[in-house]
């Protein structure tokens, strides 16, 4: 059997995810994270995309998260997300819709513009995008 450690998934609005797991798979701040029992102690800024979760007896999650933090700790794992959704609850059609809208912004922009807010909205959607087809295939 393999190794496993706790796993908490936690948004301001609500726990996503809470249990045992064999591993995780996160973008931080750095780049790609793999996060296996016995990992050394880490915090880190997590960037929006898609939160693998490969739970205890192989079965596998994807969570989308915008944002945040992960904590490792050697029995602990926590990530506090901005927002984080379950992968099959996302909604195409909005994640298309802010894609569009963040585009366009950046195409109309004035005077007050704010570029770092439309690229996160921009980044947001994508990444919600991505996960989306990822979970068709």
């Amino acid at each position: 059997m393999a190794m496993t450690v706790h796993l908490d998934v936690v948004s301001a609005e609500s726990e996503i995810f809470t249990g045992l797991v064999e591993h995780i798979q996160v973008t931080g701040s750095e780049g790609e994270l793999g996060i296996f029992p016995g990992h050394a102690p880490l915090i880190t800024g997590i960037l929006p995309g898609m939160l693998r979760v490969t739970k205890q007896f192989g079965d596998e999650e994807l969570i989308y998260v915008a944002g945040g933090v992960l904590e490792v700790q050697p029995s602990h794992i926590t990530v506090l997300a901005d927002t984080a959704v379950r992968a099959e609850d996302l909604d195409e059609a909005a994640a298309a819709e802010a894609k569009r809208h963040a585009e366009e912004k950046m195409a109309n922009a004035g005077a007050d513009f704010d570029y770092a807010e439309a690229a996160i909205e921009l980044a947001e959607a994508i990444a919600q995008l991505r996960l989306i087809k990822k979970l068709r295939k």
